[in-house]
């Protein structure tokens, strides 16, 4: 445990003193900060018919920015130890690949959870200030940001198997934006097709993170999301465990 933590220091470390990770979370919160303000003013000019957590979480601003930033996170995980050849010494030292693999997976995790905390602030000063409530209750709110960290646990661990597969960043952005893509897409089939089977629509709605998000930000709390993501997440793991050590005999 303790070669672990010394590991996962050293992984977050990498996020937190690189000039990219500022810029890149200063972008981010623009973005947001954007998506929130033309949610609520849209708000502000109808009658309401989804709450300021619906609006926010269900906005193409959103989507948009959601879908963009697991590849810039996790492109450089296993690709730059790669490219850089500092993956020897990381293959060499005195601990086991599978806690390489949770280390990255973790300091990545952090990073993310930490690009969304500012949202907080957002709905927190929307309701002191309007003493109008952002959710219908508390459970929509929790359920919002359960929903957003489990699709981010699940994105993230694609991100990873796709840097630990090339030692090239670009490519590993590459795949890992267009497998997240291709799900979400599959995710939105019954959308663009509504005559399909109600087989194929059940399953499609069981994959679409639109809907999951829909689900958990109106409080309908589902476990078949739940497990879903994280046994997907467990699974592209071990995926990613293997691909690195296929690199560890390849050397």
């Amino acid at each position: 445990m303790r070669k672990f933590l010394t590991l996962f220091r050293r992984e977050t470390a990498v996020y937190f003193h690189s000039p990219a990770a500022y810029v890149f979370l200063f972008l981010f919160l623009l973005i947001t900060g954007f998506n929130f303000y033309v949610e609520v003013m849209q708000l502000n000019r109808q009658i309401a018919q989804v709450t300021v957590i619906q609006a926010f979480f269900d906005s193409a601003f959103f989507w948009f920015s959601f879908l963009f930033m697991f590849p810039l996170i996790t492109m450089r995980l296993f690709s730059e130890e790669y490219k850089m050849g500092t993956i020897e010494s990381l293959m060499t030292a005195p601990v086991r690949d599978l806690q390489v693999v949770l280390a990255k997976f973790a300091s990545a995790f952090v990073f993310y959870v930490v690009l969304w905390l500012p949202s907080l602030l957002y709905f927190a000063v929307f309701q002191r200030q309007t003493g109008f409530p952002v959710a219908e209750s508390a459970g929509a709110f929790v359920g919002a940001y359960v929903m957003l960290l489990l699709m981010g646990m699940f994105y993230l661990s694609i991100g990873c198997l796709a840097s630990a597969l090339t030692k090239n960043q670009i490519a590993a952005a590459i795949m890992c934006f267009a497998a997240i893509v291709f799900m979400f897409f599959m995710g939105l089939l019954s959308f663009f097709t509504p005559s399909v089977s109600t087989f194929l629509q059940d399953l499609t709605a069981y994959l679409s993170p639109v809907h999951h998000m829909a689900e958990y930000s109106q409080g309908v709390f589902d476990s078949r999301p739940a497990v879903f993501y994280l046994s997907m997440t467990v699974f592209t793991l071990f995926l990613t465990f293997h691909a690195f050590q296929r690199r560890r005999w390849a050397s």
